[in-house]
C-alpha cells in the first residue's frame, strides 16, 4: 500500500549532545523536550522552568498489616506544572515504582493536558508496594494513610489524583472519603475515576481506549487508508488495550493479535474480541489458556506485518534493539513511554507514523476533566454526550499535532511536544514570574 504522507520521511533533529541514560524515563522525556525546545528557540530560563518539576513530595506510609506488624511504604506525588490550572494525574501502585518514573509521568501529563486543551497541569503519584500480595484491608489502610499524608497537596483546585497502574475505582473512593473526612465536607471533585455512584463519569473507564481508537481513525483518514479490513495488533489487554481492540473491531478493523501478561494470541483471520473479553473476565482478567488463537511471543506480536500496532502495555517496549523489526505502518501509543528515543530515530527513518503517547492516550485525562467539571457543577452527562465530546476533542488534538509536525517537518511526537510546550510557555509568559 502506498502512502502520501509528509511525515513518513520527516527530518529527525538530533538533540543537544547531553549524556543521558535511555533507561531513565525522565531523561527520555527531556531528550524529546530538548528537540522541541530547539525548534521553538525556547528561552534558556523558560527551558529550565518548564523541564523542572514544580514540587516533589516524598512520604513515609506506615501500615498495620494483617499480621499485626507495622510495615513502611514509600509514596510519591510529583507536581510537574500548575501553570495552566490545577495539577492532574494518576496514582500507581507497583514494586518497581521509582521517583524518576513518577517525574516523567507527571511531565507527560502536563503535555497531554496542553495538547487536548484541558485546563490542568501535570502530576503523578506512586507508592512502592506489591498490591497483588496485599489484602483489601491492607490496601485500604495504605491508601488512606497516603491520602492523609497528602491532604495539603490534594484538592479540587490544587491537585486531582486518578487511577493508574494497579489502582481502581475503589481506591479512588477511599481517597475521596479520606480527604473529605479531613476537609469536613464531601469533596467529589478532589479525585476522578470514581464509581459513578460517588460522582464518577459515564464513559470514564473506556476513555483512554476510545481515544486510541479516535486518533487511529484520524491517522488513517490522513493517510487515505480504508478502515474496513485494516489489520491491527494490540499489545496489552487491560483497560486500554481491550477497549481499543473492541472499538477498532466495531469500526471494521481486523484485530489479528493481542497480548496480556500470559502471552500473545494471533489469528490471521481476525480475533473474536468479544469472546476474548468474556473469557478474560471469567478467567481472573487473564487470557491464559484461550484456545481460539495461536500463541505468539511479545516480540513476535510487535514485529507482525500489520497496518496498525498499538502498544498499550508498559514503557520501553520498542527500543533501538527491536525497532528495525517493526513492520506496522502506524504505531499508536496507548501506553506511556512505550518507545525509546533511540527507536524513535529508527522509526522516523523507516517512515513509520508514530502517534505519540502524549496524544494517543490523552482520552483518559480528557474524560477525567469532564468528570471534574460535572462534579463541580453537580450536573452529570449521558455517556453519549461524554463520547461525542471526547471524540471531538481528540480529533481536533490529532489535527493540531499533525499540522504542527507538518509545519516544522518533523515527527508527530516532536510536533506534539512543540504544540504543548508553546501553549505552556505562552501561558507562563503572560502570567510572569512571581517574586
Amino acid at each position: 500500500m502506498q502512502f502520501n504522507d509528509p511525515h513518513q520521511k520527516a527530518i529527525y533533529s538530533e538533540p543537544a549532545p547531553i549524556k543521558r541514560s535511555h533507561e531513565n524515563p525522565f531523561e527520555a522525556m527531556v531528550e524529546r523536550f530538548d528537540i522541541a525546545a530547539k525548534i521553538l528557540e525556547l528561552d534558556e530560563g523558560f527551558y529550565e522552568y518548564l523541564v523542572t518539576p514544580a514540587r516533589i513530595h516524598i512520604t513515609a506510609i506506615p501500615v498495620v498489616m494483617d499480621t499485626g506488624k507495622i510495615k513502611m511504604f514509600e509514596g510519591y506525588r510529583v507536581i510537574h506544572s500548575d501553570i495552566l490550572g490545577p495539577s492532574k494525574g494518576g496514582i500507581r501502585y507497583a514494586p518497581d515504582v521509582t521517583l524518576d518514573e513518577v517525574k516523567a509521568l507527571a511531565s507527560w501529563m502536563t503535555w497531554k493536558c496542553a495538547i487536548v486543551s484541558v485546563p490542568f497541569g501535570g502530576a503523578k503519584g506512586g507508592v512502592i508496594c506489591d498490591p497483588k500480595g496485599m489484602s483489601a484491608g491492607e490496601l485500604e489502610r495504605m491508601t488512606r494513610r497516603y491520602t492523609a499524608n497528602m491532604t495539603d497537596v490534594f484538592g479540587p483546585d490544587k491537585d486531582i489524583p486518578a487511577p493508574d497502574m494497579n489502582t481502581n475505582e475503589q481506591i479512588m473512593a477511599w481517597i475521596l472519603d479520606t480527604y473529605s473526612m479531613q476537609a469536613k465536607r464531601t469533596a467529589p471533585a478532589v479525585v476522578t475515576g470514581k464509581p459513578i455512584s460517588l460522582g464518577g463519569s459515564e464513559g470514564r473507564r473506556e476513555a483512554t481506549g476510545r481515544g486510541v481508537m479516535t486518533v487511529t481513525l484520524a491517522a488513517m483518514e490522513r493517510l487515505n487508508m480504508r478502515v474496513a479490513g485494516t489489520t491491527v495488533a494490540v499489545q496489552g489487554f487491560g483497560n486500554v488495550g481491550s477497549v481499543a481492540a473492541d472499538l477498532l473491531t466495531q469500526q471494521g478493523c481486523k484485530v489479528v493479535a493481542v497480548s496480556d501478561v500470559s502471552g500473545g494470541y494471533y489469528n490471521e483471520n481476525g480475533l473474536n474480541i468479544h469472546a476474548m473479553l468474556a473469557y478474560s473476565a471469567a478467567n481472573g482478567n487473564s487470557l491464559e489458556g484461550y484456545a481460539d488463537a495461536s500463541p505468539i511471543s511479545n516480540q513476535e506480536l510487535l514485529s507482525l506485518d500489520v497496518d496498525v500496532l498499538a502498544p498499550c502495555a508498559k514503557e520501553d517496549q520498542i527500543t533501538s534493539a527491536n525497532a528495525d523489526s517493526i513492520r506496522a505502518k502506524i504505531i499508536v501509543e496507548g501506553a506511556n513511554g512505550p518507545t525509546s528515543p533511540g527507536a524513535d530515530k529508527i522509526l522516523a527513518e523507516k517512515g513509520t507514523l508514530v502517534i505519540p503517547d502524549i496524544l494517543a492516550n490523552a482520552g483518559g485525562v480528557t474524560v477525567s476533566y469532564f468528570e471534574w467539571v460535572q462534579d463541580r457543577q453537580g450536573y452529570f452527562w449521558t455517556k453519549d454526550r461524554v463520547e461525542r465530546r471526547l471524540d471531538r476533542m481528540m480529533s481536533k488534538a490529532f489535527d493540531d499535532v499533525y499540522d504542527k509536525a507538518g509545519k516544522h517537518d518533523t515527527t508527530l511526537r516532536i510536533g506534539a511536544y512543540v504544540l504543548a510546550i508553546k501553549k505552556v510557555a505562552d501561558a507562563l509568559k503572560l502570567r510572569g514570574i512571581y517574586g
